[in-house]
């Protein structure tokens, strides 16, 4: 019944996600607009929330205790990622949250960090260069 009831709140979710994705304007010249991958997200997402509803698992498994606490950390830092994305900036925000959830998969802090700093830097290079995406560069350290 639970995995019924996570695909019901995943098709809410999916049919909520598109609909907002419909009023998306963007300031740049984009031929198919800017609404288009949030809706095919959301078409995938109501598609898993299908499958959840008439395939459940027969014998679902909830973990609790610190496996709980760690997803709702989770949820709490990529809150905190999307607003402090534009006052700190894509690069520093980015590489604290990947680093931060890499260490809290496992990994030692220097590797995490480094991992973190590796997919900031990549992500930035692969959006502004090659797909010529304007990222916050942050307005809290900014001098003036």
């Amino acid at each position: 019944m639970s995995d019924r009831i996570v695909g019901l709140g995943l098709m809410i979710l999916a049919a909520w996600y598109g609909w907002s994705a419909g009023h998306y304007e963007a300031d740049f010249s984009d031929p198919v607009g800017p609404a288009i991958f949030p809706q095919v997200l959301a078409v995938l997402i109501a598609v898993l929330g299908l499958w959840l509803v008439f395939r459940p698992d027969p014998e679902p498994r909830w973990d609790g205790g610190l496996v709980l606490v760690v997803q709702a950390a989770s949820i709490v830092l990529m809150l905190a990622y999307a607003l402090l994305l534009v006052p700190v900036g894509f690069v520093l925000a980015t590489t604290v949250l990947a680093g931060v959830l890499a260490a809290m998969l496992g990994a030692r802090p220097l590797p995490a960090v480094v991992s973190g700093a590796a997919v900031a830097v990549g992500c930035y290079v692969l959006f502004t260069h090659g797909l010529e995406l304007a990222l916050p560069t942050g307005t809290l350290f900014a001098g003036g």
